[in-house]
């Protein structure tokens, strides 16, 4: 009798501390993440310790009971204290990972308003919302937390550090969030070797982000940015106007190659054949390549570039020979 009370106790037990969840009323979801090579203890340690299951013993006592030990999945998931241990592995064991995630692609050289309306138009963010955050008036906010800022006038957004890349996000996730993540990226790409180099060359973050907006919508390979980048530097320490093509399109929200006489003589700060020197602010979000143009120029005889029509780059020493190219490869 005593026996079979203690049977009768002993699965009761293990079935409140299987089925029953961690937290029935915590609907909120966390991000766990399963590393290659873990086992069950490491993942019921983890589990525990995020509050995701009431006992790590009951887990293994569960895993091991149903023979499934060998069937977890490395990957990123998103559980919920409101799970019990029968979901939660399940969950694991199906590999069912980030199954209340969306993905954001962003694109190489998208500025900041065709980033509102691709989000928008993913059902991610306003579109409004989404430039206020990422405007002058938010740089208090974001200045807080990330160093690489900290060199950006005060009339700057966020506009060249918004890394682009595919990024996974909640689908309650805030335009905070979104931005936040783009933030963390741009950190860590630009490594401590390349801060350091910039600072030698005794430019600031906030230069080398501008020219490298520039150059990633100017042109399209590693090579031809390196160069680019050589003959953006030399026009700029020479006094000589920039003439890009990229900062008219900015301002005027278009993606034409080549502006009318019209648009060249528009009297704007972003009009990179009237005003020498950087536009005012960066003109796209650059992608690594760009940023690594920017900090590293090759510096060659070329003076002049144009993109023809099939995208290659096609460069020339002299006014006369540009002239000649142009009239080659862009009639």
């Amino acid at each position: 009798m005593i026996i079979a009370s203690l049977i009768f106790i002993s699965g009761a037990v293990y079935a409140g501390e299987v089925y029953i969840p961690a937290a029935r009323a915590d609907k909120r979801t966390v991000n766990f993440t399963v590393s290659k090579g873990e086992g069950i203890k490491k993942i019921g340690e983890k589990l525990a310790k995020a509050g995701l299951i009431r006992s790590e013993f009951f887990f293994e006592v569960y895993v091991w009971q149903k023979g499934i030990e060998s069937r977890f999945q490395a990957g990123e998931y998103a559980l919920s204290p409101s799970m019990n241990i029968e979901e939660t592995a399940g969950v694991l064991v199906r590999g069912e990972a980030l199954s209340n995630e969306d993905t954001v692609k962003i694109i190489e050289g998208w500025n900041s308003r065709e980033i509102a309306r691709y989000l928008e138009a993913q059902g991610r963010a306003n579109s409004d919302d989404f430039l206020k955050a990422v405007g002058p008036s938010s740089s208090r906010v974001w200045n807080k937390k990330y160093d690489f800022l900290a060199d950006r006038p005060a009339v700057a957004g966020l506009e060249g550090y918004l890394f682009p890349d595919t990024y996974r996000v909640f689908k309650d996730a805030t335009v905070e969030d979104i931005v936040g993540k783009m933030l963390d990226n741009f950190g860590k790409k630009l490594t401590p070797q390349m801060r350091k180099d910039i600072s030698a060359q005794h430019k600031s973050v906030y230069e080398i982000v501008t020219m490298a907006s520039l150059i990633e919508k100017e042109v399209k390979t590693p090579e031809d940015m390196a160069v680019v980048s050589g003959i953006f530097w030399k026009r700029l320490e020479a006094g000589q106007a920039l003439q890009s093509d990229a900062t008219l399109s900015y301002v005027l929200d278009d993606n034409v190659a080549s502006h009318t006489s019209r648009d060249l003589d528009l009297d704007s700060p972003y009009n990179s054949y009237k005003h020498p020197g950087l536009p005012p602010t960066p003109i796209s979000n650059p992608g690594l390549n760009a940023l690594k143009a920017a900090i590293y120029p090759k510096f060659t005889d070329f003076n002049y570039f144009l993109t023809d029509k099939t995208g290659r780059t096609v460069f020339s020493k002299t006014f006369e020979e540009h002239k000649r190219n142009k009239a080659q490869f862009l009639k």
